[in-house]
């Protein structure tokens, strides 16, 4: 744990550097999610209790020789492709989004925005995504909105869900079950010339 909770306040640890801040706890739905304390503070890392976190001087740092900055094994983050298909472009990551690898998720998004069309962010091999990850997809989701596209979710993990589900930002995207999922639903809905594109959003029964 590198959040320890104190009466009504949290006290977030640096799993670099051991310093400590603290700060009010905020009511939410799961009491292990504490991604607004740690934006509030400029901290950067896990969105859950469970950490790691690091202080605003250590998330200046570079990640550690290893290349790993978050709590698991599934490796470093980053963008596995870039894919085109017809007025889809699918961005994969190929691990946890955090501050490290946040950039080149920037990056990503920014191509798929400026190709035109719909997105899909495949995040099969994506276990963690912290409040750098979950601002980079909330602001392409809106990006994507004003040019009147879609932005989708394919294959979240049960943690990524769940943060998604905590933090009140499961209505705002389109999440489905698997990439083909995703890719099949733009197919169906994709609006032709003469047709509206006020129901595009709208997910078949057993999708999200």
């Amino acid at each position: 744990m590198s959040v320890v909770p104190e009466d009504r306040l949290l006290t977030l640890i640096c799993d670099t550097c051991g310093e400590s801040a603290s700060g009010r706890a905020c009511v939410l739905p799961d009491a292990e999610v504490v991604w607004t304390l740690v934006t509030e503070l400029g901290w950067s890392g896990s969105p859950f209790a469970s950490g790691p976190h690091r202080c605003p001087h250590c998330s200046l740092l570079p990640p550690p020789p290893d290349g790993r900055a978050s709590c698991d094994d599934h490796g470093p983050g980053g963008v596995l492709g870039i894919d085109h298909l017809d007025d889809v472009t699918v961005v994969t990551s190929t691990g946890d989004i955090d501050l490290d690898t946040g950039d080149t998720l920037r990056a990503a998004l920014g191509h798929a925005a400026d190709m035109g069309g719909d997105v899909v962010v495949d995040l099969t091999r994506v276990h963690l995504v912290d409040s750098t990850g979950l601002g980079l997809l909330v602001r392409a989701h809106r990006d994507a909105h004003d040019r009147g596209a879609l932005l989708c979710l394919a294959a979240p993990s049960p943690f990524v869900r769940t943060v998604l589900r905590t933090m009140r930002l499961d209505d705002l995207f389109v999440v489905f079950d698997s990439r083909e999922a995703a890719l099949a639903h733009l197919a169906a809905v994709r609006p032709t010339a003469a047709g509206p594109t006020a129901a595009r959003a709208k997910v078949p029964s057993g999708q999200r």
